[in-house]
């Protein structure tokens, strides 16, 4: 089996400075520490509001992660230019609408087909790894494998919420989906609401899970635990 990564979303830091209008806490210096404690990736969801991640943020986290730099964001002309301006290792395409308080839902690649085609033969031209946030059915992955995408990333939500209740069932549907990528060659990402009560039992049900990115629950296990102890436990949770 594949050794999970770990990238670490920041954007809840850049929330809570942007509450006050200063520079309390760097981002960029959270982005440099998880990386000194362990985290193998750096995630960012740069929104057009820009309430937390800036665009100025990207473009200064171009210049110091030193692991996997990790950009979301639905493919809107400006977000696809600064992507390809800032060239990270991977770009995770969403369906996101404007003004959209978080993702809650994969791409439908059947009916975006034509047009995530099209974007991610753009985000290749630069060299940068594609990978599709989407539910799991197979159907949708198999399309997704058509637009020239390199992985998906399972939204995991509908995991977490289900989790205590029927964890057995909750991760049904994902491991069915997660055998059909092995079986046609798409890589397997996955992120939301990932944390140290869920994560570990997800990670042993997803054959050849590459990485996962987790930010909220992460940043609420710093607020009790440090930052160092908290990248610790999850690194701990995916060995």
């Amino acid at each position: 089996m594949h050794s999970t990564r770990l990238s670490v979303n920041i954007n809840k830091i850049a929330l809570l400075r942007n509450s006050r209008g200063a520079n309390i806490p760097d981002v960029i210096q959270f982005a440099k520490d998880c990386e000194r404690y362990g985290a193998q990736g750096i995630t960012v969801h740069p929104r057009q509001d820009e309430r937390h991640i800036t665009r100025n943020d990207v473009y200064a986290l171009k210049d110091i992660v030193t692991t996997e730099f990790n950009i979301e964001g639905y493919p809107s002309e400006d977000f696809l230019k600064m992507v390809n301006e800032v060239k990270p290792h991977q770009c995770t395409l969403v369906p996101d609408a404007p003004g959209q308080l978080t993702s809650d839902h994969g791409w439908d690649t059947i009916t975006q087909q034509s047009f995530l085609t099209e974007v991610i033969a753009e985000l290749k031209k630069n060299n940068i790894r594609v990978s599709l946030f989407i539910d799991p059915s197979n159907n949708l992955i198999e399309a997704a494998k058509k637009t020239g995408a390199d992985r998906i990333e399972f939204y995991t939500g509908p995991y977490a919420h289900d989790y205590f209740t029927d964890k057995q069932k909750a991760i049904r549907e994902f491991t069915a989906a997660a055998k059909f990528c092995n079986q046609i060659n798409i890589g397997i990402n996955a992120g939301h609401d990932l944390n140290l009560d869920n994560l570990k039992f997800f990670q042993q049900n997803i054959p050849n899970l590459l990485e996962v990115s987790i930010g909220h629950a992460l940043v609420r296990d710093c607020l009790y635990l440090g930052l160092e102890n908290t990248i610790q436990l999850y690194l701990r949770e995916l060995e």
